[in-house]
């Protein structure tokens, strides 16, 4: 029995057995990292300084890339260090900071996205009240309520993990800090408390992704009455970045958590804790630029622009 009052530390799951594949995953992540820093911070510079791309649609995408930079900084570089130098310790203060920024960070990419697909879809359901229904002021209270939401369940849910009683030690099952880990060394009895913050965030979050295919559901019928070829088209086309980026996301979230714990190891908890945390984050400004010849054009220009400086 130990508590969590004399735990100074927490021991991380190691990313591999030997220092040769140590070295390797480090390189990996590395390499996924720099995508996902590189592609957000293209995005997040090209809306910032190209005025014609100052527009709802890029303005959340503008906080979709920051969210994504945050993730991505928030647990990778912890595993980075472990890997290159041989680790597994995290401080006990360490692993509250991170998850929380974790949470947080998680938590404003999946608020932000029903407010993208409320975009999309006054854009293509009612184009009239577009101006009306997101101008400049109601696009940035939706953004401060998607990171307030973001902070406030963030916090509740570090306040009430890290408040538990440990009873099973401090090895964490996973590279990073995350919820059903820690709650696995925490007393049993005291669970309670935390399991119902958790039923609380799931019923909340099923009810975002029930607001997504609604939404979807009124956009495709929409854009199936536009009369052109040319019209479905261009609506289609600004629908389906959005739409694969809530796919993946949703799908690696659903495969890490809803996975059958008959086929649960190690080694797959780690790769699909990879799947979502880092594959998202460098996918994604890569959809949307593809997708998107607007953002295409300024990300071009703001690169070219940077070369012929130097």
């Amino acid at each position: 029995m130990s508590n969590s009052s004399s735990i100074s530390h927490f021991l991380l799951l190691a990313l591999a057995d030997t220092q040769q594949l140590q070295l390797l995953h480090f390189c990996l992540l590395l390499g996924i990292s720099l995508a996902a820093l590189l592609g957000n911070g293209l995005i997040i510079s090209a809306v910032a300084c190209g005025q014609h791309l100052h527009t709802p649609m890029f303005f959340f995408l503008l906080n979709l890339a920051l969210s994504h930079l945050g993730s991505v900084c928030t647990t990778v570089p912890k595993a980075m260090h472990n890997s290159l130098w041989n680790t597994i310790t995290i401080s006990y203060k360490g692993c509250a900071a991170q998850l929380f920024f974790f949470l947080f960070f998680i938590s404003a990419e999946y608020f932000l996205l029903p407010i993208m697909c409320y975009d999309r879809y006054v854009s293509i359901c009612k184009p009239l009240h577009y101006g009306t229904l997101l101008g400049s002021r109601a696009c940035a209270h939706m953004a401060a309520a998607a990171w307030a939401s973001a902070f406030l369940t963030a916090l509740m849910h570090t306040a009430n993990t890290f408040s538990l009683p440990l009873c099973h030690g401090n090895a964490l099952g996973q590279f990073f800090c995350e919820i059903p880990q820690i709650l696995k060394l925490t007393c049993f009895h005291s669970i309670l408390r935390e399991l119902v913050s958790i039923v609380f965030s799931i019923s909340f979050a099923f009810g975002c992704f029930v607001f997504i295919v609604y939404s979807y559901v009124q956009i495709f019928r929409a854009v199936l009455r536009i009369p052109s070829e040319q019209g479905r088209h261009k609506a289609f086309s600004t629908c389906l970045p959005h739409l694969a980026v809530v796919s993946l996301f949703m799908s690696t979230v659903m495969i890490a958590y809803l996975k059958p714990p008959s086929i649960s190891s190690p080694s797959l908890d780690v790769a699909v804790s990879v799947l979502y945390l880092v594959v998202p984050p460098a996918l994604n400004p890569l959809i949307y630029s593809l997708r998107n010849q607007e953002l295409k054009t300024a990300v071009w220009k703001l690169m070219t622009g940077c070369f012929q400086e130097h």
